[in-house]
């Protein structure tokens, strides 16, 4: 056996290493001077401490890690400093107080910290309402705060209304929330809401900057504008990632690194991805696409970088200040940019919905990587086609569509490398124009470039019908007589009824009707007007429905003329006699002869009609006459 003594199990607390502390705990604000990116919720706090307008609740409220639980602690704090020097609630704690660390800490006996997540209870409730009435053991107040209120139960809400109102003074209350619309509004009305906002880029850029020197790690600009990115806003979030990529690059943080760990492209062959498909190169963006797969890029990130170069470079086509941001690198602000002033708006908004569309199939699909390369197929191919405008200019104009496209002119040298021209619109789109074009003379409409097929005369229909002249067995319509007339011959009641009581012409021409409607026509007329038109005539007629007041229909012009002879007739001598002779008598309508023989001759020939239903001669032994279809019909109006 050895002499010498067993070397000791454990270690002696000086030689135990220091616990690790991740970089969030370790560097939480402390006070409001560390606080970042809520300079309004600062300065309103300040000012109502220093004036001594200190509300009895708060309810903060905002995404993860915007910094809720930390300003709750601060809060706490404050009202509780305490100096050899200061014994009042301040903001401004320029040294350690004596209730701080246990405070910081959350193990101070007079602020209690409650997980509404754990705790939704009435019960837990009740608690908190049977010590209110207690005064503070050593602080200046009895702290109580609820992280995650929103997961109260309503009973629980209910119960601490009455307490929440008219707390003692020695109380407050500080809530933090992320759904603040699950919060009763009887709860928000008792409490001073505090909207803590994502902090911004540049700001969380510095802030993480300043952490990476003081751990003595290596950084560069575009490692911190991923991370930054990726956070989102949330400082929380963003210390944690910094944490993983300096564990990830052994204490550096380079961009590839980050990209690695978060896998993620690289972000300049995101663009000339999108620049291949612009110019409708399909080959070239699946390259690229696969070469970014082996890299160990996720297609469906690669998709959404692709939607948001395209959102970054539709806003720099209204905002071209927001190149300025400092997430931004300079070659992406700087070829965003340029993008932005080559690609019209309806492209982008075309990219931007199929990519949308592209990244739930990928999610959904079992190979994303399939689905990712179907879908930049999809939108290559989009780039090939003309533009419906385009499309229906070419067509108005003649062209054949059999024919090929003439070749593009070649991109300009400071095109990057691999992108390819092609006879689409998007690749017009990018295509820059020769200065010498003269600008006067509109350019070429562009040409299908499709197979040739064996049947020369085929031609595709015209996607827009405008109204042309008429043809000679077409009706001709150029009023509203003409057409009730129209209705009456193809023995349409319903239609010759709309079109008495509920039209009123304010424009009729051959193809085109512009009309105003009464108050109770029924809303599908002018649809149902310009079928009648079709079936009737053999053409599309546009039927409008115009601003303006229009004629009188039908029956209200029958209706005037109707007052108006009456008029006339009482104004008759005579028949002012006669009306005078008989008490109560009055004039109900006035027919004149020509109008008697019309109705005799009406009335005779719709006799015949029935006459010859009966013997079931209908059909080729009558003539076909509007007039009697109009007799034979004239009661069905009021029933309709």
């Amino acid at each position: 056996m050895s002499d010498r003594p067993n070397p000791p199990t454990t270690l002696p607390d000086a030689a135990r290493p220091a616990a690790y502390r991740v970089l969030a705990r370790k560097y939480r604000p402390a006070s409001f001077d560390d606080l970042i990116g809520q300079e309004p919720m600062v300065r309103t706090l300040t000012n109502a401490f220093e004036t001594g307008r200190i509300a009895q609740a708060w309810m903060l409220t905002g995404v993860r890690g915007v910094g809720k639980t930390t300003t709750a602690r601060i809060l706490a704090r404050a009202l509780n400093y305490e100096t050899a020097e200061i014994r009042e609630p301040t903001i401004h704690m320029r040294e350690a107080g004596v209730h701080d660390q246990a405070i910081m800490e959350g193990r101070h006996v007079d602020v209690v910290e409650m997980d509404a997540a754990s705790h939704t209870g009435i019960d837990d409730i009740r608690e908190i309402i049977a010590q209110v009435r207690y005064r503070p053991v050593s602080a200046r107040y009895k702290v109580y705060i609820i992280d995650e209120v929103h997961m109260l139960s309503n009973q629980a809400f209910n119960g601490l209304l009455k307490t929440l109102e008219e707390p003692p003074e020695h109380v407050k209350f500080v809530f933090a929330t992320t759904e603040i619309r699950k919060v009763p509004i009887t709860v928000l009305s008792r409490c001073q809401r505090f909207d803590l906002r994502r902090v911004d880029s540049a700001t969380l850029i510095g802030h993480l900057r300043k952490i990476a020197k003081a751990e003595d790690v290596a950084t560069d600009d575009e490692a911190l504008r991923l991370i930054a990115r990726a956070a989102e806003g949330s400082v929380r979030d963003a210390l944690s990632l910094t944490d993983q990529a300096i564990s990830h690059g052994a204490g550096v943080v380079g961009a590839a690194a980050v990209r690695d760990m978060l896998g993620l492209a690289d972000r300049g062959r995101v663009i000339d991805l999108f620049e291949h498909l612009m110019a409708g190169n399909a080959a070239a963006a699946l390259a690229e696409l696969r070469e970014q797969y082996d890299g160990g890029a996720d297609p469906v990130v690669v998709l959404s970088d692709l939607a948001d170069f395209t959102h970054l470079v539709t806003t720099l086509r209204f905002v071209p200040e927001s190149a300025d941001d400092a997430s931004l690198s300079p070659d992406e602000a700087s070829r965003g940019l340029d993008l932005s002033k080559k690609l019209s708006v309806r492209t982008l908004s075309q990219v931007w919905q199929m990519l949308l569309k592209a990244i739930e199939e990928a999610r959904a699909a079992a190979s994303p990587r399939q689905a990712a390369e179907m879908a930049l197929i999809r939108i290559a191919h989009a780039a090939d086609l003309p533009s419906p405008g385009d499309l229906a200019r070419l067509v108005r104009s003649g062209g054949d569509l059999s024919e090929e496209a003439p070749p593009l002119p070649p991109a300009p040298s400071s095109a990057r490398e691999g992108v390819g021209t092609s006879s689409g619109s998007l690749a017009h789109a990018i295509t820059a124009m020769p200065e010498s074009l003269p600008q006067a003379s509109p350019p070429a409409a562009p040409r299908l470039s499709i197979a040739a097929r064996s049947d020369q005369d085929r031609r595709p229909a015209p996607l827009v019908q405008t109204p042309g002249p008429a043809t000679a067995s077409e009706p001709r319509i150029d009023s509203i007589e003409d057409l009730l007339a129209l209705a009456e011959e193809k023995r349409d009641s319903l239609m010759r009824v709309s079109l008495r009581r509920y039209i009123r012409p304010v424009k009729i021409e051959q193809g085109r009707i512009e009309i105003a409607l009464t108050d109770g026509a029924p809303r599908s007329l002018p649809g149902d007007l310009q079928r009648r038109l079709l079936d009737w005539t053999g053409r599309r007629w546009i039927v409008t429905i115009s601003s303006a007041a229009g004629a009188p229909t039908i029956e209200e012009a029958a209706e005037a003329r109707r007052n108006a002879l009456v008029t006339d007739a009482a104004a008759d001598p005579d028949v002012a006699a006669i009306l005078d002779m008989i008490p109560g008598a009055k004039i109900v309508e006035v027919r004149l002869r020509g109008d008697l023989a019309l109705a005799a001759d009406a009335q005779a020939a719709a006799l015949a009609r029935g006459n010859a239903i009966a013997e079931g001669e209908v059909g080729s032994n009558l003539p076909s006459d509007p007039s009697l279809d109009s007799a034979f019909e004239s009661d069905d109006d009021d029933e309709l």
